[in-house]
């Protein structure tokens, strides 16, 4: 066979799930269409650090472009909360490739410009038909992205609601000073629905504007027009170029449903998992329990499961509650929005710590003791719209 595991698509998650596959001795093979490694304009291109930590991965400054204090959560009225938590701008490409090299180095092979045309399974060897020949492998993983053409071919439902993947529109714009803040601010409201719209600073007269948007298909560029020029008057700006744009989809709110089969695990985006961080300590799971599967010969979905079970330990309550906080977000009306606001402005919130799980729990005692009004309106809302 060409390899013991093939990896389709070199997200960070799958660039993950082949470097520790490596490591524990698994010949591992990672193909790409694309002739390069790398997303110099991907939307996802911003993390904090305590989320990242859950990769067990340290933040390595040559691929940040900024350090940040955190993030402002803005409300219709202008209300704001001000979350200080370490926080980064990616240089995107930078990033990627720092992860290709220590995925190269830990024996994985890469090959680029190769794209998959189908996946069966026969005789128990995964064949991968490609633009390249056919590949043969135990074990295919796949990493390419929430429209994950592969998943389809396979028959896999990856994700419980698909029809909520936050589609986006990015772009760099220039203007006088722009980039200098170090806070991202996150803006939420019915101007953007679903989720929210941001204004990224990364430094001198640059930074990113974005919307991220639930429900309304993926053509969210109406949007991103609309918020370029709310932004404008928000500012104050008569003048700002809007430079390079990119568009991309997050599954933040879609819950993993299958992420397995025999002989085949779904990683990262393709697998309805969202967020840098997490994706990649996903896709460490993923590398660790293959080489496992494939040390002992069996890669069995029923063997393959325990990969599931790690991730569900892991995550799948954090999935849920936030799918619950932004199903709700989404249903609020501005006034409903700004009323819940009050509750968190001034605050400092600190005291948080933990996982987010731990997190919302703390959130959720705090809003009971500061306002219980707020938290009950919150889950009556929930239940009744």
């Amino acid at each position: 066979m060409d390899a013991d595991i093939i990896v389709i698509g070199a997200s960070p998650a799958g660039l993950m799930a082949a470097r520790n596959a490596s490591r524990k001795g698994a010949k591992v093979l990672v193909v790409d269409k694309k002739e390069v490694i790398g997303h110099p304009t991907h939307p996802a291109n911003t993390f904090f650090k305590g989320m990242f930590d859950r990769s067990n991965e340290p933040v390595d400054q040559s691929y940040v472009i900024k350090n940040m204090r955190g993030a402002y959560l803005i409300a219709p009225s202008g209300r704001k909360v001000a979350i200080e938590s370490p926080a980064y701008f990616l240089d995107r490409l930078k990033f990627d490739e720092f992860y290709a090299k220590q995925t190269m180095d830990a024996g994985a092979e890469f090959r680029m410009g190769v794209e998959v045309t189908s996946v069966f399974r026969s005789k128990g060897v995964m064949n991968i038909s490609t633009n390249d020949g056919v590949l043969t492998c135990s074990l295919v993983i796949v990493s390419d992205g929430i429209n994950s053409k592969i998943a389809s071919l396979l028959g896999l439902d990856p994700m419980k609601y698909p029809n909520d993947i936050a589609w986006a529109m990015e772009a760099f714009v220039e203007a006088e000073g722009i980039g200098e803040p170090d806070m991202f601010e996150y803006y939420v409201g019915n101007h953007c629905p679903g989720w929210k719209s941001t204004y990224s600073p990364c430094g001198g007269n640059l930074a990113t504007l974005g919307v991220y948007v639930r429900r309304h298909g993926k053509d969210v560029s109406p949007f991103f027009e609309k918020w370029v020029e709310k932004f404008k008057k928000i500012k104050g700006l008569d003048e700002l170029e809007v430079l390079e744009r990119s568009v991309g989809g997050d599954p933040i709110v879609t819950i993993p449903k299958q992420m397995l089969a025999d002989g085949v695990m779904l990683v990262g985006g393709a697998a309805g998992q969202s967020g840098i961080g997490y994706s990649m300590h996903a896709g460490q799971m993923c590398g660790d329990v293959a080489a496992d599967a494939v040390a002992k010969g069996d890669v069995s979905a029923r063997f393959l499961s325990e990969y599931r079970r790690r991730w569900n330990t892991e995550y799948r309550a954090e999935y849920i509650l936030g799918r619950i906080g932004l199903e709700t977000l989404r249903k609020m009306e501005d006034h409903e929005i700004d009323e819940l606001m009050k509750t968190f402005e001034g605050e400092d919130f600190n005291f948080l710590s933990g996982t987010s799980l731990h997190r919302s729990m703390q959130l959720g005692l705090f809003m009971m003791k500061k306002n219980p009004k707020s938290l009950l309106a919150y889950r009556a809302l929930l239940r009744t719209k």
